[in-house]
C-alpha cells in the first residue's frame, strides 16, 4: 500500500502530466511552436528546458516529491527507454525528404540505439550482473547526449533564424502537430526519466560507500 504522502504526490504528478500534455497540445494546435525563418525557435527551446528545471527545483525543495522520485522502480525507468526505438521514424521521414539528414541521422540512429540497448540493460539488472549499475549509467548518459545532439542539429537545420545549415527544400516542421509533441513533451519527459535514473544510481553509490566505510571502521 502507498503511504498518504506518496498517494498525494502521485495524484499531483498525474494532474501535472495531463495539464502539461494538454498545454503543449494546444500550443501545437495554435502554432505557438512555429518559429518561421526570421525568429529563433524560443518556444520549443523553453518547452524543452523548463520541465527538467521545474523537476530539479521540486526535487531540491519538496521532500515528499524527492522521496517519491527515489522510490520509482529503476527497472521500470530502464524498460521505458526501449520506447526510444520509435526514433527510427526520423530516418523514414528523411527517406521521403521530409527531414534534413543533419537532424534525422543522429536523432534517428541515437534513439534507436538507446531503445535497442534498453532491454539488454534491463536483463543485466534482473540477473544482477556485477556491471549492471554501470550499464544503466551509460544507457542514461547516452540517452541524454542523444537528446542534446538532436536538439542542436534540429535547431541548426531548422527553418528559423538560427538554421544556419538549413536548405531551401520543403520540410516538415518539428513545430507543427503532431511532431511538436516530441520536443515539447516526449523529449523533456524522457530527459527527466534519465535524470531520475542517474539520481537513483548516485544514491545507491552513496549508500554502498557509507556501508563500506562503516565496515572498515569496525
Amino acid at each position: 500500500m502507498l503511504s498518504a504522502d506518496r498517494r498525494n504526490v502521485s495524484s499531483i504528478l498525474a494532474a501535472v502530466l495531463v495539464l502539461w500534455f494538454l498545454l503543449v497540445l494546444a500550443g501545437g494546435y495554435a502554432g505557438a511552436f512555429e518559429s518561421g525563418p526570421t525568429r529563433p525557435p524560443l518556444a520549443i527551446l523553453l518547452a524543452f528546458v523548463l520541465p527538467p528545471l521545474i523537476f530539479a527545483a521540486a526535487y531540491r525543495t519538496w521532500r515528499s516529491f524527492r522521496g517519491f522520485v527515489l522510490a520509482i522502480d529503476l527497472r521500470l525507468l530502464t524498460a521505458v527507454q526501449s520506447w526510444r526505438v520509435i526514433g527510427v521514424m526520423f530516418l523514414a521521414f528523411y527517406a521521403y525528404g521530409l527531414l534534413p539528414g543533419l537532424f534525422a541521422w543522429p536523432a534517428g540512429v541515437g534513439d534507436f540505439a538507446v531503445g535497442l540497448a534498453a532491454p539488454f540493460v534491463l536483463l543485466a539488472m534482473l540477473r544482477q550482473r556485477p556491471t549492471w549499475r554501470r550499464q544503466v549509467a551509460w544507457l542514461n548518459i547516452a540517452g541524454l547526449v542523444d537528446f542534446v545532439g538532436a536538439i542542436g542539429t534540429g535547431a541548426l537545420s531548422s527553418n528559423s533564424a538560427i538554421g544556419i545549415v538549413a536548405d531551401s527544400a520543403a520540410r516538415v516542421s518539428m513545430g507543427s502537430l503532431t511532431l511538436s509533441l516530441i520536443p515539447t513533451f516526449a523529449v523533456p519527459l524522457w530527459t527527466i526519466f534519465h535524470i531520475v535514473s542517474l539520481l537513483q544510481l548516485a544514491r545507491m553509490a552513496g549508500t554502498v560507500s557509507t556501508r563500506e566505510a562503516a565496515l572498515a571502521a569496525r
